[in-house]
């Protein structure tokens, strides 16, 4: 038997190679010219099963097997086909290795040898197929899809080769490796095939298609920027046509510019008061003092022409009264310079028996040490003493301040 299938396979090899002009002007153009050709020799070819007509009145083809072989030994960009077909082979993978544990569990050694090797090309025939999906597809990405012309061809072309990798990603979820662990068992040729290799192979493809499939959409969104410029160059070509007498206006002339033209910045950027500024304090003061009100400085025109009595005599003398607890706050700080030492301000207060409010009395000391010149503020030290607020993070409440000299 295996002597027979060596000389088809010889018979075979031997027409494709002295046919090979044929066979490639065929794969090029799609069909044969048979009036280029004998009948004798296309009637021997489709005997071979290289080529088929599929109706009597169509002319030949190549079949597809010599196609597909053809496409994956040339690199052929035009190979926009993607075999996603892994869970029938995984369903054989595990077919064929369960015929193998059976027939090494039996003794038939020739069996299993059999077994193995079909099992083996399996494995390795899937492995090919997913790295030769993963090339097919770089391909036509390095290529831009550049076997169409038209940008309207590579967006169909693209969203084509994206359903293709999203059917391929799903399928990539048919291999189950605890599945395939337990099927290997302790064979260590089995745990070979079915759990290394596959593996590597399904890491490798996975982490490729991955970035293919980032890529691609890269890709659609150029090209998609690309539709939309030729539209509007098409649109404005076909304005042009039908208006040729258009003359474009005077745009920067316009209050509101349309967006397509105004593509500069502003010169000013918009302004405003900083009010919270302190180096401009000054000149806001100037400016709102020199504000007048309208009626106000009506009224203040008729005051001032109107003829008024001045009186020349003699005022009263006012009297200006100090205020008792500044006159206490000032007390204590000189007690505190002249006894040299610091001084707690409620101690200072319950020893002179005050009747003002302790809080009070706290606040006017504090405000009165913040009133003082900083040449006059650095001989006093004053620390307060308090605690932090139970439930709200940054409240200090002062329950009392020592005032000393530093």
């Amino acid at each position: 038997m295996s002597q027979v299938l060596i000389q088809a396979g010889t018979k075979l090899l031997n027409a494709l190679g002295r046919h090979s002009e044929l066979i490639m002007q065929a794969y090029v153009n799609g069909t044969v010219n048979e009036r280029d050709h004998s009948p004798k020799v296309l009637e021997q070819l489709v005997q071979l099963g290289v080529l088929w007509r599929p109706d009597p009145q169509s002319e030949l083809r190549l079949k597809g097997a010599v196609r597909t072989l053809l496409e994956g030994s040339l690199q052929d960009e035009r190979n926009r086909t993607i075999n996603a077909n892994i869970g029938a082979a995984l369903a054989s993978l595990k077919t064929l290795a369960e015929h193998y544990k059976e027939a090494l569990h039996y003794g038939r050694y020739s069996e299993s040898a059999a077994h193995m090797s079909d099992l083996t090309e399996h494995v390795y025939q899937l492995a090919e197929s997913l790295s030769n999906s993963v090339r097919v597809m770089f391909s036509r990405i390095n290529n831009e899809f550049g076997y169409v012309s038209s940008v309207e061809a590579k967006i169909r072309e693209n969203e084509l080769a994206q359903g293709q990798v999203t059917e391929l990603l799903y399928q990539l979820e048919c291999f189950r490796f605890d599945e395939l662990s337990e099927i290997a068992g302790s064979n260590r040729e089995l745990r070979h095939l079915l759990v290394v290799s596959l593996q590597q192979s399904f890491s490798r493809a996975a982490q490729e298609l991955s970035v293919a499939q980032a890529r691609l959409l890269d890709l659609l969104g150029r090209f998609r920027e690309f539709q939309g410029r030729t539209r509007l160059l098409k649109g404005y070509l076909l304005h042009m046509e039908q208006q040729p007498d258009f003359v474009p206006g005077n745009y920067p002339n316009l209050t509101n510019v349309p967006v397509l033209f105004n593509q500069a910045a502003g010169m000013l950027s918009p302004a405003a008061v900083d009010v919270n500024n302190v180096s401009q304090e000054a000149e806001l003061q100037e400016i709102v003092a020199s504000l007048t009100h309208v009626h106000r400085r009506k009224q203040q025109t008729e005051e001032s022409s109107s003829s008024q009595d001045i009186d020349v005599s003699e005022q009263d003398t006012v009297s200006l009264e100090s205020d008792p607890l500044q006159q206490a706050v000032d007390d204590y700080f000189c007690d505190v310079i002249d006894t040299g030492q610091p001084q707690s301000a409620l101690t200072y207060y319950a020893a002179r028996a005050m009747e003002f409010d302790p809080e009070v009395w706290i606040y006017q000391v504090i405000g009165n040490y913040q009133s003082l010149d900083d040449a006059d503020k650095q001989f006093f030290a004053l620390d307060p003493h308090g605690q932090e607020d139970a439930v709200f993070n940054g409240n200090f409440y002062i329950n009392d301040i020592t005032l000393g000299l530093r």
